[in-house]
């Protein structure tokens, strides 16, 4: 009796933690992520077919090499893109998981119609400077809103997350490594002087992925260890309109007990923060670190009188 009672309480063990592994999307969270994929979709295929390609300037990853094959051969980018990012679905789809994949899947489809549909329309300029800035922003922000919507538009990350796990390098000095030799490629393509102007449309376009994804509020978090901690906590409430958190600390060298102060703040209240602490303790030990997102707890900002 007692090893039945045993084999149901593990069976339930194994099925609390499957529904937390795998805790399904409200049709609300579901909607809203297929509409931002569409558009970023849809944005990064305006980026292309619109600024980029006209001017033969390319960006990297799997879209560079389709820019430049879609030009070998005379067949719409659409084709490469859909094809050569079919295999990076199912590495995310066994790496990372279903939803990625499906997410990931669904956005690469958009942005195969997108680019085909959108393939007679004019380029918007012939000055390749303005090309490859505007082309590499809206490339960008369509790039981030599919990220930050939980999909991906280019299988070189998920290659570089892949090699990562067997090669002495980071994510980011493998993605590097791609992109250096596919936009390398783009100089014996079409010219050298398109080669840099893809650079340039690869820089604007990943700070702006970055921009999108992390949000523009560029909010900050901060820790700060001091004796006065009481009198900075009360300050930074009434004169930042910020909560704070106060946790126990204890020091390793002296044993003593420390009061720690953590809070969020963003990026235009930081000088006034390093004011407030240095008026109470020009003693105190702060860190300020920036952070990519903040949802839920007590970290809204309120109102000051």
């Amino acid at each position: 009796m007692a090893e039945i009672q045993n084999i149901s309480i593990t069976e339930q063990q194994e099925a609390l933690l499957e529904r937390m592994q795998h805790r399904r999307l409200t049709k609300r969270k579901i909607f809203q992520r297929i509409l931002l994929i569409t558009l970023g979709a849809t944005l990064m295929g305006v980026g292309l077919e619109i600024f980029l390609v006209p001017n033969n300037v390319i960006d990297g990853g799997i879209t560079g090499i389709s820019i430049m094959l879609s030009y070998l051969t005379g067949w719409k980018i659409g084709i490469f893109l859909f094809i050569l990012n079919m295999p990076f679905f199912y590495i995310g789809y066994k790496q990372i998981g279903k939803t990625f994949a499906l997410s990931t899947l669904y956005g690469i489809i958009i942005l195969s119609i997108a680019t085909t549909l959108l393939h007679p329309v004019p380029a918007f300029t012939q000055d390749i400077l303005l090309a490859s800035v505007f082309g590499g922003i809206i490339l960008g922000i369509g790039v981030g809103i599919v990220i930050r919507y939980g999909g991906s538009l280019d299988g070189t990350e998920i290659l570089a997350i892949l090699f990562n796990n067997k090669l002495p390098f980071s994510v980011g000095e493998i993605i590097m490594f791609f992109n250096l030799f596919i936009l390398g490629s783009a100089g014996f393509v079409f010219s050298w002087d398109r080669a840099m102007y893809s650079l340039i449309a690869y820089f604007v376009a990943y700070k702006t992925i970055d921009i999108t994804v992390t949000g523009l509020d560029e909010s900050k978090s901060v820790w700060i260890i001091s004796d006065n901690a009481k009198q900075i906590g009360d300050a930074i409430m009434s004169r930042l309109g910020r909560g704070v958190t106060y946790m126990k600390g204890e020091g390793a060298y002296s044993g003593d007990d420390k009061k720690v102060i953590f809070c969020v703040i963003n990026r235009l209240e930081e000088a006034k923060l390093k004011e407030i602490v240095a008026e109470n303790d020009d003693s105190a030990f702060l860190a300020v670190a920036d952070i990519a997102e903040v949802r839920g707890g007590r970290f809204k900002k309120k109102d000051i009188h």
